[in-house]
């Protein structure tokens, strides 16, 4: 194994994050130490001794899978908050609308107790504050990266989306809990509601699990 690639080995089992953004950084980190080291044996320097020097140059490899680590935790990150500003949004709005065509009013429904009024409000207010997190997150990052090194702004960032996702996660989970417990034939109140809610939870989960990795990626980082 040539001194590069045993760099790069030894660097790829430090990153964690998305496939193709790690694939990307370690192509770019290949094609910079072989510039190097073809440069280096322009010099007269031996293939080996080349590659070294090309290593050395490019730096210790815990400070690169610093940095890069903190650049992985900004592109899950950045997914991770784009999903929730545009799709929680979406899916209720896609709801609301699905509700209307395919069922009709509310008032066809018997009435709820108030503590499911509180617990709807609270679901329906959550959908307004998650994307207004997600997008102040956004910001954070775009105005914060002038000031802060990519770590603290990852390891910052990374709680706005733990909070946006959790509200998020446990918004759903309480209305489908509490309509459950009410009245579950509300969580299908037709095909195209009750495939929606199912699709609700099931993106719901998945963005938990972003925002999980997106955290871990900040926890890889070192320090």
């Amino acid at each position: 194994m040539t001194v590069i690639e045993a760099y790069l080995g030894e660097l790829r089992t430090r990153l964690d994050g998305p496939a193709s953004a790690k694939r990307d950084l370690l192509r770019e980190a290949r094609d910079g130490l072989t510039d190097a080291a073809d440069a280096y044996r322009d010099g007269g320097w031996s293939d080996h001794e080349a590659q070294r020097r090309a290593v050395a140059d490019f730096g210790p490899v815990h400070l690169i899978a610093r940095d890069y680590q903190a650049e992985l935790g900004m592109h899950s990150g950045t997914r991770t908050l784009w999903n929730l500003v545009l799709g929680v949004p979406l899916m209720q709005l896609a709801w609301e609308f699905a509700r209307k065509w395919t069922f009709g009013d509310w008032s066809q429904l018997a009435p709820a107790p108030a503590w499911y009024k509180y617990i709807a409000q609270f679901t329906h207010g959550s959908v307004f504050i998650v994307p207004v997190l997600g997008v102040f997150a956004l910001l954070c990052m775009r105005r914060l990266s002038r000031r802060m090194d990519g770590a603290r702004l990852v390891k910052t960032v990374g709680v706005l989306i733990g909070e946006a996702v959790g509200l998020n996660l446990l918004s759903v989970a309480l209305l489908v809990i509490a309509t459950g417990f009410l009245d579950a034939s509300r969580l299908f109140l037709s095909v195209p509601c009750g495939i929606l809610m199912v699709f609700w939870v099931v993106i719901s989960t998945r963005l938990a699990l972003l925002a999980r990795r997106s955290w871990r990626s900040c926890a890889t980082i070192v320090a």
